[in-house]
């Protein structure tokens, strides 16, 4: 069996590697809309998200991060060896549906690859069914949120904005789209990393880094100095289907689906629920489209979206179950 220590160092930096992975790979979620309405260069947008992410480090707390950490599977579980294959598999799934340009959720591939993982070592029992059906639960209600709170937005906005030119509402949420964009990637930031947080710190605990389950501050800038490095790398096949395929996008109806997105990240994070960022924005652009019409919404991709919602946990089980077999036979 190799060293307690390089093991523990090894799968730490492997969840760094998940977060910069989680950070490209969601980049579309924080930048789409403000690319598709051509607001800011694909550049500027990857720049500006990352920002916002990392600056999530320093604004709110860690609640998100403890129940990834210790709310998912038992403690007898949240150990390096199977910590490891869990997150080898959700990076597998990343990789799958950005080649394939699938909006997957980063969130739901490491839920389920520790999920699966968990499941090899020690069988269903080493599963936590309570914080378990809160994620599923969130599959659901997340997406319905964001067309909520989109479509509120929206009906507000304009009611207001009628009484106003074409050319002046556009100019005005062209600027306006700027304040909603970095507050749907502060959101992004705030929710997301906290899961490698978690993650890490079970990883520390259980190699007697630390006498009990905590997030460090050294941890905390690492995880969302990750996925800032991540987010600036960008993911532009998601970005097209995120930002061109889903519906078409205005500044005012970019304005209307961040806000709506940003609101639902942010009140996740406070009350610890990983939420999936992907669903969120997919779910508030869904909502801008459908206060149009409902032809205003291209349902055939809105389908591709949803089936890759309900496959990522169970693939990215299956993916850290093998890698969790395959490294046990190498390993130990």
């Amino acid at each position: 069996m190799p060293d307690v220590v390089f093991l523990a160092v090894v799968t730490v930096i492997i969840a760094l590697i998940f977060d910069f992975v989680n950070g490209f790979h969601d980049a579309a979620n924080s930048i789409s809309t403000v690319v598709a309405t051509r607001v800011l260069t694909p550049l500027q947008a990857v720049l500006m998200a990352g920002l916002w992410n990392f600056v999530g480090a320093f604004v709110f707390g860690v609640a998100v991060a403890k129940t990834i950490g210790s709310g998912i599977i038992i403690r007898d579980a949240a150990v390096t060896h199977v910590i490891l294959p869990a997150l080898i598999g959700a990076i597998i799934w990343n990789i799958i549906t950005w080649r394939l340009g699938l909006p997957s959720s980063s969130s739901h591939a490491l839920v389920g690859g520790l999920v699966g993982a968990a499941i090899a070592f020690g069988g269903i029992g080493a599963i936590i069914f309570s914080g378990l059906n809160k994620v599923l639960i969130f599959i659901v209600l997340a997406p319905v949120i964001g067309v909520i709170g989109s479509v509120i937005f929206t009906v507000v906005v304009f009611s207001i904005s009628k009484k106003f030119s074409p050319v002046s509402v556009n100019m005005w949420f062209k600027r306006l789209q700027l304040i909603s964009a970095s507050g749907y990637s502060l959101g992004h930031g705030t929710n997301d990393a906290q899961k490698t947080m978690g993650v890490i710190a079970a990883v520390l605990f259980s190699a007697g880094f630390i006498d009990s389950f905590r997030i460090d501050r050294w941890v905390i800038i690492a995880a969302y100095t990750a996925i800032a490095l991540g987010t600036f790398a960008g993911g532009w096949r998601i970005v097209k289907t995120m930002g061109n395929r889903l519906t078409k996008l205005r500044p005012v109806d970019g304005f209307c689906a961040e806000s709506g997105g940003a609101l639902t990240l942010l009140g996740a994070s406070h009350f610890g629920i990983p939420v999936s960022t992907t669903h969120v924005i997919a779910g508030a652009i869904v909502g801008v489209g459908a206060t149009k019409r409902a032809s205003g919404v291209r349902w055939g991709v809105a389908r591709n979206i949803i089936i890759g919602w309900i496959i990522t946990i169970p693939m990215s089980a299956l993916f850290a179950a093998v890698s969790y077999m395959a490294i046990s036979r190498v390993l130990w």
